[in-house]
């Protein structure tokens, strides 16, 4: 079975490759019309108008090609084992328990435990300045 995904992957990676290149060679539309002007094109390998045919086909081809890979290792992916065993099930490894919220409230989303405020420390006053807890005014 590894192997089989291993084949289907090297198939799916030379397809995208190949993809990749032909379609970084192939000229846009605007360039046929300077073909069909005699500009270039004809004394190349495919002549005038074939290497858009030979280049477009072996493109569509390519992309079948990857489709059909994608499937495949999609299907293998998703493929069940035929025990019903669970990924997780030989897994030695526990979860830790969840914490208990003390009070009621907390097990509540989105409101929070109120936390008591700290006790206000008084500062003792500077020499000469009355202690009456207020900025002084003149």
């Amino acid at each position: 079975m590894n192997v089989l995904l291993t084949v289907v992957l090297v198939a799916q990676m030379l397809s995208a490759l190949g993809m990749i290149g032909l379609i970084l060679v192939q000229h846009g539309k605007g360039a046929d019309m300077g073909a069909a002007f005699g500009s270039g094109g004809s004394g190349s390998l495919f002549g005038a108008s074939g290497s858009a045919n030979f280049l477009s086909r072996t493109t569509a081809v390519l992309a079948a090609v990857f489709f059909v890979c994608t499937l495949a290792l999609a299907y293998f992916g998703n493929a069940r084992p035929q025990t019903g065993s669970s990924v997780l099930e030989g897994s030695t490894l526990t979860a830790p328990a969840p914490a208990t919220p003390a009070s009621g409230a907390a097990q509540i989303p989105g409101t929070a435990v109120p936390v008591p405020a700290p006790a206000r420390t008084s500062v003792p006053a500077a020499p000469g300045v009355p202690d009456s807890g207020q900025i002084p005014t003149k």
